[in-house]
């Protein structure tokens, strides 16, 4: 069978890739049914020129493969008909922004698997980029309180050669005794926590977090039971929550007034309560001035996350009075970093990641006959329809919802 990693066309273009070079040998020596070629690109982490050095085929056209590799959407007009992708579809949720591309992939019989999607027997999610969102999200959180205060400026992650560098700029600087409180314990809220532990930063429980003052920078990483409770008062459990996210309410203000920056991790599903609203953030109790929105809805549970930032641009204002953007650097503005591809500022860290964990349960699902369903819960469209388990995205491709 033959692969093909595809060039990201889609702008500004990503860098980051499905499998590195090293994986791609790696898997032509454990299959001998193994075939793959690359597409040229000047933008991809790994250049042409590696890829080559590792005994792997670089060319201008790979519509010869049967399964092509990307990391984000496919153009519509860059789609070739008949072929297995597998890409960020950005569709699971009804993004209607991506509405046309599934329209596109239906009409072009092409079968579309989803990386968000590829999961094991249960539902844990097989490759990911979300501990490098954590990661540079942790990392320009901190750069972000340095530029707002006028007290240090970090270089950009981009510029700098993996984490363990990015820690090493943190570790330059001296915080004043601030309180971070990180939401999540995921795979983005634990990159995250790898790099406020990484610089040094004190962690403390809940309790502490909220009542007691300390001399030094702090932080907290909070779960779902502590930013959200029950209105009726009981405490049940986690899964009560994720079972009736309807019954809760957001408990995160208790936390707003006392953190000076808030970093944003955790998964954030529909129905569950906003973390903070628009009518929260005006309280003279919210104390928070920089908000990392590593999870990035926009118009959602983090209320000054109006829009998506960049990595050429990553911060805006967010004016709590008025609800809408300005300038950071005004005193009361919450600057807000709100980056959707944050694991792109560290591409070849990112991809080797994510290659690894590709080569070890994606790959070999082609050539085993798929014994754990690891491609038939990923495959959201074949022969032109959905397949049944996406089959709630009928009314999505039609307009109707």
């Amino acid at each position: 069978m033959k692969f093909g990693i595809i060039k990201e066309r889609k702008n500004p273009p990503d860098k980051r890739v499905v499998l590195t070079p090293l994986g791609c040998k790696q898997l032509k020596q454990a299959f001998s049914e193994f075939e793959i070629i690359v597409e040229k690109s000047e933008n991809r982490t790994f250049t042409d020129q590696e890829y080559i050095d590792h005994g792997i085929e670089v060319i201008d056209d790979v519509s010869s493969a049967e399964v092509l590799l990307g990391v984000k959407e496919v153009p519509v007009d860059a789609l070739v008909s008949g072929k297995k992708y597998f890409m960020f579809s950005h569709t699971i949720k009804k993004q209607p922004y991506n509405r046309d591309l599934l329209r596109a992939i239906l009409d072009k019989n092409i079968e579309l698997y989803d990386h968000e999607v590829i999961t094991d027997q249960k539902e844990i999610r097989l490759v990911a980029f979300g501990r490098y969102a954590g990661i540079v999200g942790a990392y320009n959180a901190i750069r972000t309180f340095g530029i707002k205060n006028n007290s240090f400026l970090l270089p950009k992650a981009q510029e700098l050669a993996d984490q363990a560098q990015c820690i090493e700029e943190l570790k330059k600087i001296s915080l004043p005794n601030i309180k971070i409180v990180l939401t999540g314990k995921g795979r983005v809220s634990n990159g995250a926590k790898e790099m406020l532990d990484g610089m040094g930063l004190k962690e403390v429980t809940v309790d502490d977090y909220l009542n007691k003052t300390y001399e030094e920078a702090v932080y907290c990483q909070i779960d779902v039971l502590d930013y959200n409770k029950r209105t009726d008062g009981k405490v049940i459990d986690m899964y009560d929550f994720f079972d009736h996210p309807e019954s809760y309410k957001s408990d995160f203000l208790r936390f707003a007034k006392v953190s000076d920056v808030y970093i944003a991790g955790h998964f954030y599903a529909t129905g569950a309560p906003y973390i903070f609203t628009r009518k929260d953030a005006k309280s003279s109790d919210f104390k928070i001035r920089v908000v990392a929105d590593i999870s990035c809805d926009i118009d959602g549970p983090v209320a000054s996350t109006l829009r998506a930032s960049t990595i050429a641009d990553p911060i805006y204002g967010y004016d709590r009075e008025q609800e809408k953007e300005t300038d950071f650097m005004d005193a009361d503005a919450i600057a807000v970093m709100a980056v959707d591809n944050l694991p792109n500022e560290l591409p070849r860290d990112a991809s080797q990641g994510f290659s690894k964990n590709f080569v070890t349960h994606v790959i070999p699902a082609f050539f085993n006959g798929d014994k754990d369903g690891i491609l038939e819960r990923a495959r959201m469209t074949r022969e032109g329809k959905l397949t049944p388990r996406y089959q709630y995205l009928e009314g999505y491709v039609k307009g109707l919802e």
